[in-house]
């Protein structure tokens, strides 16, 4: 299976929020996306976008997987690439294309000098996990992820 990696278009956005949604299914949660399609176009297509977005395009146009990433800051250890999310199409998993676009975000964090890359696993993503060790990530455990939704936030009144 023949694919090649590259900086996302403008007219890449409604494949890539196909690959969104289709993650969601894959990790039981679809009702949890509340991003529409004209909010991702918006976000990523802003001066400076939300997010940085590479897309693997399969020999017949289609996109096939995405990394979504963006910079944070960490009073630790200064610039930090976070990955938000990897996806790859069912029918091209195992092909390469996970490690090609994890080149592609790896070589953004150098290129920023960023001290970091970060992201999360689920861990059930027996695949995932796999993936990353064998390209010698540390995965934590001791770390809790903490998450506040717009209600909570809309809801929440200084203790």
């Amino acid at each position: 299976m023949s694919f090649s990696i590259r900086k996302a278009a403008e007219q890449d956005f409604e494949q890539a929020y196909k690959l969104i949604k289709e993650l969601a299914a894959y990790e039981k949660a679809p009702e949890e996306v509340e991003l529409s399609l004209q909010e991702f176009k918006s976000d990523g297509s802003a001066n400076p976008p939300a997010f940085q977005l590479r897309v693997a395009e399969a020999s017949d146009g289609s996109i096939v997987g995405m990394a979504l990433f963006y910079v944070i800051y960490s009073t630790w250890k200064g610039k930090i690439v976070y990955l938000d999310d990897l996806v790859v199409t069912e029918q091209y998993r195992r092909s390469g294309v996970g490690s090609a676009l994890m080149d592609q975000v790896i070589a953004y964090a150098r290129e920023l000098k960023a001290r970091q890359l970060r992201w999360h696993v689920l861990d059930w993503n027996e695949p995932a996990i796999k993936l990353y060790k064998k390209m010698g990530v540390k995965i934590e455990t001791e770390w809790d992820t903490c998450k506040m939704s717009l209600a909570q936030m809309d809801a929440y009144e200084s203790l």
